[in-house]
């Protein structure tokens, strides 16, 4: 079965604590809320308290067109992405030359070339290497990222190929959106770039890492309004129900159960959950759905704190914290993220001994 060999993330220019990003949504907000102090609220029972930004905090206070900010994407995803590539091949002990192809995944702004082709030009790539963008999943895009190049791999079983994860979500703010989903989009999302290696079984490895041996993916009919995009002039405005947490209580167990059971599995049998962490409103809809203590969740919330919400690069740094802690683990594994459509991305792991 394919594996993960290596994750890794690219380190961003600017870091902000959850109490500097309130101060500046209160200045720039407050003239225009009855009631800002008390919705404010929201940014002190999230989990978070750091946040990586690629631009200066007092740079969000002033007005910049879609174009500056789709510029600006531009430029940090291929800086950020090269560095992200870089460690994570350092990591997995693999050359540019000898990696089949790149899945790019991302969904906080647009290039034409894509930002993998921007980025084979700077790095020593074969010319042959395969070129996979996937645009729109959002928060799912990690894992589904993953869960493509799985599918390479099985096909081509000597394969390396890289996930490539950029979230800009920071320069995709609204100053004049004054919707209750922008300020909850604010108190949680951050800028985030991750890099995975998955290579094919019959690629030798040195080390103890997580198989692959299986992977759904679950579209909820109807819910397109649930978490997305409406794309206006001045670019990307935040569409994010408050319904969501709702809704993976009571779906996730069932969705959980039904796909674990294909491998004979039940949950009670994971031992590692690699979650997406969309807020604490979310991890606590994941623990109760699954009946799973907190501490399950320990990485989960680790990188909430230290990151927020980075789209769909956070289940990536999720899981390089399963990759890179003292001990390695043993056992099953869940690797799993929601995002637009709605949708579930459902990957079955296992560390040890021989899928």
């Amino acid at each position: 079965m394919p594996s993960i060999i290596a994750v890794e993330l690219a380190e961003l220019p600017y870091r902000v604590s959850q109490n500097e990003v309130m101060v500046a949504i209160k200045c720039m907000f407050q003239h225009r809320y009855e009631h800002i102090d008390r919705l404010l609220s929201i940014f002190q029972h999230d989990h978070i308290q750091s946040r990586s930004l690629v631009q200066p905090l007092d740079w969000y206070m002033q007005t910049h067109s879609f174009a500056e900010k789709n510029e600006l994407y531009i430029e940090h995803a291929v800086r950020y992405g090269k560095e992200a590539i870089v460690r994570c091949l350092h990591r997995a002990n693999i050359v540019f030359e000898d990696i089949e192809a790149i899945f790019f995944i991302s969904t906080t702004g647009i290039a034409t070339p894509s930002i993998e082709a921007r980025i084979m030009n700077e790095l020593p790539f074969s010319v042959h290497t395969k070129r996979i963008p996937i645009w729109g999943l959002g928060c799912a895009g990690g894992a589904a990222g993953i869960a493509r190049a799985v599918d390479y791999c099985r096909a081509y079983p000597k394969a390396k190929v890289l996930v490539l994860a950029v979230e800009l979500c920071s320069l995709t703010f609204q100053m004049d959106d004054v919707s209750k989903s922008n300020l909850i989009g604010t108190s949680l999302f951050a800028d985030g770039v991750g890099c995975a290696c998955v290579v094919g079984d019959d690629v030798q490895q040195q080390s103890v890492t997580p198989q692959v041996i299986d992977m759904q993916s679950v579209f909820m009919r109807n819910t397109e309004d649930v978490m997305g995009w409406d794309i206006k002039d001045q670019g990307f405005y935040v569409v994010f129900s408050r319904h969501i947490p709702t809704m993976i209580r009571q779906s996730i167990g069932e969705i959980v159960e039904l796909f674990l059971g294909r491998s004979r599995i039940k949950i009670s049998e994971i031992e590692h959950f690699v979650l997406h962490p969309g807020g604490k409103k979310v991890l606590d809809a994941y623990r109760d759905g699954l009946h799973i203590d907190e501490d399950k969740l320990a990485h989960a919330i680790a990188v909430l704190q230290q990151y927020g919400n980075m789209s769909s690069v956070t289940v990536l740094a999720v899981l390089q914290r399963f990759l890179q802690q003292s001990l390695t683990p043993r056992g099953y594994g869940l690797m799993m993220a929601m995002g637009p459509g709605f949708s579930c991305e459902l990957l079955l792991l296992k560390w040890g001994d021989e899928a």
